[in-house]
């Protein structure tokens, strides 16, 4: 369809009532940012004037329409719906058809003009944001039972899992990172390790660099690092990846098709998150290490030095300790980078909103849980 010209003529408007309450619009020819004004104070005025109990849009006239027309229509809508009446669109061609299916009603039920509200304090205002916090706990509980209850079944059922699928994802979330894992954990390990050897200089105590490094990088640099650098490239992804399957309604043909979203999208992806984030901290860990290393033989410190002192200090149960916590990591990055998505709104940003949500949300889950485990680590002596 061609835009039209500035020239174009007014369309035309025709009305028709019944006995029975029901006003026909009839508008027809061309609908568009020219024309439509004429139109859009005709069909306002009818309604005002009739108070119809059910209005019929009779859309077979009309020959091209653009968002103009699209907007009439809808303000029909909303002005019928708010009067308490009927509404209905009969007659639309297949094309205007699919462009006008693309406007959501409800969206611009909220645009309408109201009158100033009153003044919320500060009491209501912590209610309010308090009551959405426990919805969005309520929402993120539900969907992790769903994942859990997906890896079950997965476990119970290992060929109905989508393994293609899973070593895909596996590839983007393990091999991809690979390179930008080894750089941030070198250059975090060798400024660890150059920021803490200028104090301990002062005691002559530089030796003990090398049992800071492995101490910090095992039980926590390593898996927060390396959790923080997979999340910003692999969740946003993943919530960018779903959150235009929402808006192109690809999630709501898998529901026609009767399959279950999580099962089909989300498990996989889990699992390759699952399989990918502690062989990452191994990576990790041993990048951070070299970063240490390279400032020890700065200080003049030999190789065989700093391997005696980090295999000293480092241990099993501190290597293990901080793969342990990857695990739960990698169900968050996974996890909420599905839920952002599959939550997206529709429109231009939504993939955009979806995407930073799902990182800013990982990130304060993943603080909280490595909190968490600190707190049990000390307690049971790790």
């Amino acid at each position: 369809m061609n835009n039209p010209e500035r020239g174009s003529l007014p369309p035309s408007f025709e009305t028709a009532k019944d006995g029975k309450g029901t006003l026909t619009l009839k508008p027809g020819g061309r609908l568009d940012a020219y024309t439509t004004s004429d139109v859009w104070d005709k069909a306002e005025d009818a309604l005002s004037r009739e108070k119809p109990r059910n209005v019929v849009v009779d859309a077979s006239g009309i020959e091209y329409m653009d968002a103009s027309g699209m907007a009439l229509l809808i303000e029909l809508r909303l002005m019928q719906e708010k009067s308490g009446g009927g509404f209905e669109i009969t007659g639309l061609r297949g094309d205007i058809e699919k462009l006008f299916d693309l406007f959501d009603p409800e969206s611009f039920a909220g645009a309408e003009e109201t009158a100033p509200k009153k003044r919320t304090g500060i009491v209501e205002k912590i209610g309010r944001a308090a009551w959405d916090l426990l919805g969005e706990i309520k929402v993120h509980i539900v969907f992790t039972g769903q994942v859990t209850v997906g890896l079950i079944r997965a476990l119970l059922n290992p060929l109905g899992i989508r393994w293609g699928e899973v070593f895909t994802t596996c590839e983007k979330f393990g091999a991809n990172s690979f390179f930008i894992i080894a750089l941030v954990n070198f250059l975090v390990g060798l400024v660890i390790a150059f920021q803490s050897a200028m104090p301990m200089q002062q005691y002559g105590a530089q030796i003990f660099v090398a049992d800071l490094i492995v101490i910090a990088y095992f039980k926590e640099l390593g898996p927060l690092m390396t959790a923080f650098v997979v999340n910003g490239r692999s969740g946003s992804a993943f919530a960018a990846e779903l959150g235009t399957m929402k808006v192109n309604e690809e999630l709501d043909a898998l529901d026609t098709m009767g399959l279950d979203a999580v099962n089909f999208l989300v498990v996989p992806k889990v699992i390759a998150a699952l399989l990918m984030l502690p062989l990452l901290t191994v990576f990790g860990n041993l990048f951070g290490l070299l970063g240490g290393l390279v400032v020890m033989l700065s200080l003049g410190f030999t190789v065989e030095t700093y391997m005696n002192q980090i295999t000293a200090s480092g241990t099993y149960v501190m290597l293990l300790a901080g793969l342990f916590k990857t695990l739960f990591f990698a169900v968050i990055i996974a996890g909420v980078g599905c839920l952002s998505g599959m939550r997206a709104s529709r429109g231009p940003s939504a993939v955009g909103d979806a995407a930073t949500e799902a990182v800013v949300i990982g990130i304060v889950l993943m603080i909280v849980t490595d909190g968490i485990f600190g707190v049990v680590y000390y307690v049971l002596g790790i």
